[in-house]
């Protein structure tokens, strides 16, 4: 009966990742996620219900659109399979309890700031505000322990990414701000320093690396939000495992 339920949720993830792949396109180009119908972006060939089916609809159509055959973003079903694996995994790192419903939607969260920052380089307010009012919502009745500290997170988040905002003089965006605010009702006030020095760690990393490669230029800007969603993911899931290494770092 549980290899039931955790089959439902990977086929809730993968319809779900598809439509988080239309939110997040479309409100980055500041278009409705209602109309016009799921389309060719080259052709504008209106999808039929075979060619919306999940990951298995880019397969069968070898990655290219039906119509003009130009080709399909791979984007598209590895979010679509993230979403489904991501959410299939949550029940056994949260349990089967009230706190999953907060698991995913976090990952919902993070899977549509991802899609539009890699999109546009933008986090859309629509999407921030959605989340945020139902975070402050949901926390009156699945508080975080002590039952403060989620709001004191979101708080202090927002402060201190408006700060580094400040001093760096535009060197990260208003929307990582505003994500901060967010993130902080998910993960508390240690959650935030946790979520900023690792996705501080992964963007430096991803930029080392690309500058070796030579596909990064100094002071070329990144989208960041993918970084700050990898970094929350971690710390929610993995929070006492942290707290862990931080109090064995402590002792020596």
């Amino acid at each position: 009966m549980e290899i039931l339920f955790y089959s439902y949720l990977f086929i809730f993830g993968l319809i779900l990742g598809s439509f988080y792949n239309v939110v997040g396109v479309r409100l980055a180009n500041e278009e409705s996620i209602i109309t016009p119908r799921s389309h060719c972006p080259q052709c504008n060939h209106q999808l039929t219900v075979w060619e919306l089916i999940p990951v298995f609809s880019y397969v069968f159509q070898r990655g290219r659109c039906k119509n003009c055959q130009t080709k399909i973003s791979i984007k598209y079903p590895l979010f679509e399979l993230a979403t489904a694996t991501l959410f299939t995994i949550s029940p056994l790192m949260v349990g089967w309890s009230k706190e999953l419903l907060i698991a995913l939607l976090l990952i919902s969260l993070v899977v549509i700031i991802t899609i539009s920052d890699i999109e546009k380089m933008i986090i859309p307010n629509k999407v921030l505000l959605f989340f945020g009012t139902l975070m402050l919502i949901i926390r009156f009745f699945i508080p975080t322990e002590p039952w403060w500290d989620g709001y004191l997170g979101a708080m202090f988040g927002f402060l201190l990414l408006f700060i580094i905002m400040v001093v760096s003089k535009g060197g990260m965006g208003g929307g990582d701000v505003k994500l901060f605010f967010v993130f902080g009702l998910f993960v508390g006030m240690k959650g935030v320093f946790f979520t900023l020095f690792l996705a501080s760690l992964f963007g430096l990393i991803y930029g080392v690396i690309q500058m070796g490669q030579k596909k990064l230029q100094r002071k070329q800007p990144i989208p960041f939000g993918p970084f700050i969603g990898l970094a929350v993911l971690v710390v929610y899931f993995f929070s006492n495992e942290l707290n862990q290494l931080i109090e064995i770092w402590m002792q020596m």
